[in-house]
């Protein structure tokens, strides 16, 4: 990875809709949480959904600290602010200080982080699933090893015979703390035998058919992959507001 701080470049930053990660507060009252752009004044504020965690609005009142992250064309980009002001009515909504200095982190094109979550391979549309499931109706299932942007590798217990290279997958599983994929398409790169198992590695196919179920974030599902990625590159204490005075 390279990084850089400069002064930001606008709008290149800036889009409405934009994902973003939150770190609201400082030491040990820090809430890392999921936010979504909704517009800004140049060199005044930016407003944002007001995050949710476990359920409740998170805590912050006028001067809090914040860290901003988001990723922007395959960089991470992160900048110090705080909050400005709260809104409550007809949308909750927090203002937070303009940025004035940005870091960005370049990462690598397949920046991978490891995965231990189960997933299910289901039956695709006319039969088009690589595994030989006894019943089309009956999902299989299996552990998501690694993640990137646009694929991931997963094990599951099947016999080599079952799988085809360049076939067809359709996956369902869990981002943590963002929300529920389903019917997400895939295909299969590669294939290697462990043991009993199977490693496949599958690049996503974003058709505009797969559908995801939000835990208080929103987006589509692409965007919600690239903003779990970001957020476990991340959640190691790099970029944190503890370094600020």
């Amino acid at each position: 990875m390279m990084e850089s701080e400069h002064a930001p470049s606008f709008p290149s930053i800036l889009v409405v809709g934009l994902p973003l990660q939150l770190v609201i507060g400082s030491d040990h009252g820090k809430v890392n949480c999921g936010s979504t752009l909704i517009g800004w004044k140049a060199q005044a504020w930016l407003i944002c959904e007001w995050p949710f965690h476990f359920g409740q609005a998170v805590p912050c009142e006028t001067g809090t600290l914040c860290l901003v992250r988001s990723m922007v064309a395959g960089k991470l980009v992160a900048y110090q602010s705080e909050v400005r002001m709260t809104q409550t009515s007809p949308l909750p909504l927090l203002y937070l200080a303009f940025p004035r200095r940005i870091e960005e982190i370049h990462l690598r094109k397949e920046s991978r982080v490891a995965s231990n979550e189960p997933l299910l391979l289901l039956q695709g549309p006319h039969g088009g699933t690589t595994l030989a499931l006894s019943n089309g109706s009956v999902p299989i299932g299996g552990l998501i090893q690694d993640l990137s942007a646009s694929g991931c590798r997963i094990i599951v217990q099947r016999p080599r015979a079952d799988v085809t290279l360049g076939a067809t997958v359709y996956l369902e599983f869990e981002l943590i703390g963002i929300g529920h994929i389903a019917h997400l398409a895939g295909t299969i790169k590669n294939i290697a035998e462990r043991d009993s198992a199977l490693s496949l590695g599958v690049e996503f196919r974003f058709n505009g058919k797969e559908a995801i179920e939000y835990r208080g974030w929103g987006g589509s599902v692409q965007r919600a992959i690239e903003y779990s990625v970001m957020q476990r590159q991340t959640e190691w204490g790099f970029l944190t507001p503890a370094s600020e005075p």
